[in-house]
């Protein structure tokens, strides 16, 4: 027979030529015959069957599967990390591999192939290795960054952290640090151990921080006090901090007629002013803007804070002076930018808070909406499509990485291919992710493609930054509540990013986050049978259900869009505490001095984009006049 013959017969035949000549679901079954065959067996050569698919997009889980069952493996394991560098299988199999090291004790070979992860294990397994492998100091150097936390370390770090409490360099300071670190982490066992590490004397001043940590009014007892502790000024600090979030007026009370007797470092003092200051600015109290200023060296949360403070007072001279103290990259938000040419107004500086407005008016939030209002002129969207050729979305979509995320969806693994679309993304570069943002909206993966774009920071696409999904549903529900259709898009955007199987940590669910329990008492009063708590993921019934409470909430705080979503995030008993106790506020002081960061930056995001979706389906129904109507007391 003709050789040549006889070699095309072969290649005919050969496992790999029927792989590439099976349909796309042959390939599929035969992925999940071969994971199967692998998940059956716990070492051996990889399945032939399995081998025939290197082709095909999930060929890396496979290999991968293999691997972590094989990690003696080391020739295949350094190919598989150098060839997959991109997809997230190899940083599993890294991390596996490691700890595989590790216990083998090859310690040249793990400090050869360690990435840092931010695993607190693997970084311990790896300042092992290098105090193994001659490197000791450098080793020991990194030790007591991670000796100094509020929490256990894994028990993996045990044997380095021995090595550094055995070396003579863990200081006394040291020590203390983490004590306090655990205590303000509330670690009460992790301090109770860390105590036996000081001297029988110190630690007797350690039983005393102890005890004040668990009962904070001691700080009023000055028979207590009368002790020649090197630590006492720090622990009767800690304790004034403990006894503010009980007890502020006592707390005020005793730290202003007892610091003076105290040594205490500037930095103690800051942390107590702060504390003080920020629980009074909570509380919306007076003598809040006193207090952070006289922090020395404010943080971002105190600066912005005594902002507030001198809002809550509305005293604008002092408005104008803390947010002077703000860094330049504060200065320069939407948010501050709207505060300084309101308070330059309110001083009588109308013509330098008209130029503030007029730079401010072109932007897309609700503080640029207000601006614009201000200066009568229209809103703008300022909307700049990302422009894309099918090639380059068809180029990226080739690409292995992608190409795996893609085939991990159409086999419904969708969860596994959003883990590692974010892994990919932190290896691309912005115009890379760009067009992933573009990709993952031509999926339909609407809640992905808008953290996608966010992540190249371009604000500009306003159609994929602000979908229009269940628009049907949207505006049949709001027409029952007598909604705009623009409010319940905002809250949406806000409350899910339009993902219908969105499951917050406290288990709200669906498009507007219906907690089971609200959505049974809406069933209840809609005289509709309860399903089930998986019926909220419906975007019929989620909707229907979210517009119902939102209206409840509009509706018990007398129409004021502002309130109602407050409370629709932070819940209406949290908001009753927050209204003004005897004079009207007005709304946007009211909104900017909210306590809870996230209810603050909620409300302020669901307004905006409810004006952003009025302006996309060029609506006027909600007029910003009644947005920003004055905060009546409670």
């Amino acid at each position: 027979m003709n050789v040549q013959l006889i070699i095309c017969l072969i290649g005919l035949f050969s496992p790999f030529s029927v792989a590439s000549a099976m349909n796309i679901d042959d390939r599929r079954q035969a992925f999940l015959n071969a994971e199967k065959q692998i998940a059956s067996m716990n070492r051996g050569a990889f399945p032939e069957n399995a081998e025939t698919l290197s082709d095909y997009p999930l060929y890396p889980l496979l290999k991968y599967q293999w691997l972590k069952n094989n990690l003696d493996r080391d020739r295949e394991i350094k190919r598989y990390l150098n060839d997959y560098s991109d997809m997230r299988y190899s940083a599993l199999l890294r991390r596996d591999w490691l700890k595989y090291l590790a216990d083998g004790k090859r310690w040249q070979a793990l400090v050869e192939h360690y990435r840092p992860t931010g695993n607190a294990e693997l970084a311990c397994h790896y300042q092992w290795a290098r105090l193994k492998t001659g490197f000791r100091d450098d080793a020991l150097i990194e030790a007591k960054k991670l000796w100094t936390v509020g929490y256990s370390q894994p028990k993996a770090c045990d044997a380095l952290l021995n090595e550094l409490m055995a070396s003579g360099q863990l200081t006394q300071d040291m020590i203390w640090r983490r004590f306090e670190l655990a205590l303000r982490n509330n670690r009460v066992s992790l301090a109770q151990y860390i105590k036996k590490l000081l001297g029988p004397n110190e630690q007797s001043v350690a039983d005393f921080w102890l005890k004040v940590h668990q009962s904070p009014r001691i700080v009023e007892q000055s028979s207590e006090w009368q002790k020649d502790y090197r630590m006492l000024g720090s622990i009767f600090a800690y304790g004034i901090e403990r006894l503010a979030d009980s007890g502020l007026d006592a707390a005020l009370s005793v730290w202003d007629g007892n610091k003076g007797r105290y040594r205490m470092s500037v930095e103690t003092i800051d942390k107590v002013e702060r504390k003080l200051g920020l629980s009074l600015a909570f509380e919306r109290r007076p003598g809040a803007y006193d207090r952070l200023s006289r922090v020395n060296n404010a943080d971002a949360a105190a600066r912005e804070w005594r902002v507030r403070a001198a809002l809550l007072e509305q005293n604008w001279t002092h408005v104008i002076e803390a947010l002077s103290g703000l860094s330049e990259q504060e200065k320069n938000q939407p948010r501050w930018q709207y505060w300084l040419a309101r308070a330059l107004n309110e001083a009588g500086q109308r013509e330098r808070g008209s130029k503030v407005f007029e730079a401010l008016a072109s932007d897309r939030s609700l503080f640029g909406f207000i601006a614009a209002e201000t200066l009568n002129k229209p809103p703008m969207l300022s909307d700049r499509p990302l422009a894309l050729t099918s090639e380059q979305l068809a180029s990226f979509e080739r690409m292995p990485a992608v190409s795996l995320v893609a085939e991990l969806k159409s086999v419904g693994r969708e969860q596994e291919g959003l883990r590692q679309w974010w892994y990919l993304l932190n290896r691309l570069d912005k115009e890379q992710i760009l067009v992933a943002a573009k990709l993952a909206q031509q999926w339909g993966w609407t809640q992905t493609a808008v953290f996608t774009i966010a992540k190249a920071e371009y604000w500009d696409d306003v159609s994929l930054r602000f979908p229009l999904d269940y628009l049907g549903d949207i505006k049949k529900q709001a027409r029952q509540q007598a909604l705009d259709p623009a409010i319940v898009l905002g809250l949406i955007r806000r409350e899910s990013v339009f993902d219908p199987k969105a499951r917050s940590p406290a288990g709200a669910r669906g498009l507007m986050q219906i907690m089971p329990q609200t959505g049974r008492q809406i069933a209840r009063k809609l005289n509709e049978t309860w399903q089930s708590e998986n019926s909220l993921y419906q975007p019929n019934v989620n909707v229907k259900y979210g517009t119902h409470y939102y209206k409840q909430m509009l509706d018990r705080f007398g129409g004021h869009f502002a309130l109602a979503a407050a409370a629709y995030n932070a819940g209406p008993g949290r908001v009753d505490r927050w209204l003004p106790r005897h004079h009207p506020l007005p709304a946007d002081i009211w909104m900017e001095t909210i306590p809870f960061k996230e209810t603050r930056e909620y409300v302020a995001a669901v307004l905006g984009y409810a004006m952003i979706y009025q302006l996309m389906m060029e609506r006027d129904s909600i007029r910003l006049g009644d947005v920003m109507k004055d905060v009546q007391p409670g």
